[in-house]
């Protein structure tokens, strides 16, 4: 099965949201050792989702468009 741009780009919001989330919910009990993990898992996975979100809305390479000219 092939998953299109758009998909890609609702799982990338999905995963934002939920790991955003967790941070919040996690930075109100940072004297838990377990919750402090949690929340630095939870805010690295962020950036990363942030990131595959940033480039699923990059323009495509203009090697394709100097090849087809």
């Amino acid at each position: 099965m092939k998953v299109d741009n758009e998909i890609k780009k609702e799982v990338a919001k999905i995963g934002m949201t939920a790991t955003l989330g967790a941070t919040v919910v996690t930075s109100m009990f940072m004297k838990n050792s377990i919750a402090k993990k949690t929340h630095i898992v939870a805010g690295a996975a962020f950036c990363g989702f942030a990131l595959w979100h940033h480039m699923l809305y990059q323009p495509e390479k203009k090697s394709k468009k100097l090849k087809n000219k």
